[in-house]
């Protein structure tokens, strides 16, 4: 009885498409709703520090002086609490997932300095 439940799935195999993809050459639709990686548009971003005192791994640093914004991937768990306090909605959470890297590094943005019109 067990090879007729092997023969039907390898025969059913030969003639569906294939589950699997080639990786680095073809990349699956991420589903909706999947919270890849946080994304941040500096020209937007005021600096305010409140995703640095949301984030509950620590993973957001925010230098007023040095005009800077850090995130440590490798830290976030990608829960989302920087993206829904932001006042100026800033961040969010794209849907793709950050490419992977060979070490360890801290992304640094650089926020411009936005004159104020009269």
């Amino acid at each position: 009885m067990g090879g007729f439940k092997l023969g039907k799935m390898t025969l059913g195999g030969l003639f569906k498409q294939p589950e699997t993809i080639q990786y680095p050459v073809q990349t699956k639709t991420p589903p909706p709703g999947l919270k890849g990686h946080v994304a941040n548009d500096v020209a937007a971003c005021i600096l305010c520090g409140i995703c640095q005192k949301r984030c509950p791994c620590g993973a957001i640093t925010v230098e007023k002086a040095a005009r800077t914004w850090a995130i440590d991937r490798f830290r976030c768990v990608q829960c989302g609490n920087c993206v829904r306090e932001c006042p100026k909605a800033c961040l969010s959470m794209e849907p793709a997932y950050a490419p992977p890297s060979t070490k360890k590094h801290v992304d640094v943005f650089d926020v411009p300095k936005v004159e104020k019109t009269a």
